[in-house]
This record gives structure tokens, C-alpha cells and sequence, in this order.
């Protein structure tokens, strides 16, 4: 059930995602920072699918997938369609690899550590999915400040 569930928010906030980097009017601003705002949009995104295929499409996917997280916060100006097929294919990788995760295996150990302690494999994706609507809220307002 909870598998079903997270399948539903991944999908609902990265189509939200692709929403936001869409709708900057100017394309340019997507990878503006300025005074107290120290990622861009684009850097952010960037990030949320860097962070989804290591720790859900890898991890549970197999995909093979090997995380660069300092490029997520260091390349710049990558175009707006590149960005939305960054985007798809993630929602594609998610739900795919979210397919393997047994209910079982939810109260087992996440594979990896990732924080200072052990966590179970339901902790850690429920954290996932709250990470990804933080860094979206913060698009969202970074788009509202930076494109008016």
C-alpha cells in the first residue's frame, strides 16, 4: 500500500516539476541566483533527479546509475529541454524501479547509510519523497522571485 502510495507522490511532484521549469517566462532566469539564493532552479532539479536515480532507481532499479552530486550544483545552463527530458525520464525510472520494492522489505534496513544512522527502507523513501517537495517549494518561489 505505501509502495502505491509513493509511486503517486513521486509521479504527482516531478509532473509538478516539470510544471515549474516550464513555467519561467524567461528561460535564462532558471539558473539565476542572487544574494541570499544560492541554487538555481536548474542546480535544484538537477539534484532531485541526481538524488532520485541514486538512492530509488539504483538502488532498487538496478539502472547503474552513478551519482555526480558536485555537477548537480556546478553545471549551468543546461537548456529548458533537456531539463524536462531529465525530468520524464525519471518519472519513468521511479515508478519502474519503485515496482521491485516488496512490502516486506519496508521495515527492513535501507541498503545503504545515507545519514548518521541505520534507517528502515520505508523511512528513507518517505524522506525521499518529503525531499523532493521541499526543493520543489523552493523552485516554486524561486521562480515567483527571480521571473516576475
Amino acid at each position: 500500500m505505501l509502495i502505491q502510495t509513493l509511486k503517486i507522490l513521486f509521479h504527482r511532484d516531478l509532473e509538478k516539476l516539470k510544471q515549474e521549469i516550464e513555467s519561467y517566462r524567461n528561460e535564462n532566469i532558471i539558473w539565476l541566483t542572487e544574494k541570499s539564493i544560492s541554487n538555481s532552479a536548474g542546480n535544484l532539479c538537477l539534484h532531485l533527479i541526481g538524488n532520485l536515480n541514486t538512492y530509488i532507481c539504483a538502488e532498487f532499479g538496478k539502472t547503474g546509475y552513478i551519482r555526480n552530486r558536485t555537477l548537480e550544483f556546478s553545471q549551468k545552463n543546461i537548456p529548458r529541454t533537456e531539463l524536462m527530458k531529465k525530468i520524464d525520464e525519471a518519472i519513468i525510472a521511479v515508478d519502474k524501479a519503485l515496482d521491485n520494492v516488496k512490502e516486506d522489505q519496508l521495515n527492513e534496513e535501507y541498503p545503504t547509510l545515507v545519514f548518521a544512522e541505520k534507517t528502515s527502507t520505508e523511512y528513507f523513501l518517505v524522506h525521499l519523497a518529503t525531499h523532493l517537495s521541499y526543493h520543489l517549494g523552493q523552485i516554486n518561489y524561486h521562480r515567483r522571485l527571480m521571473d516576475a
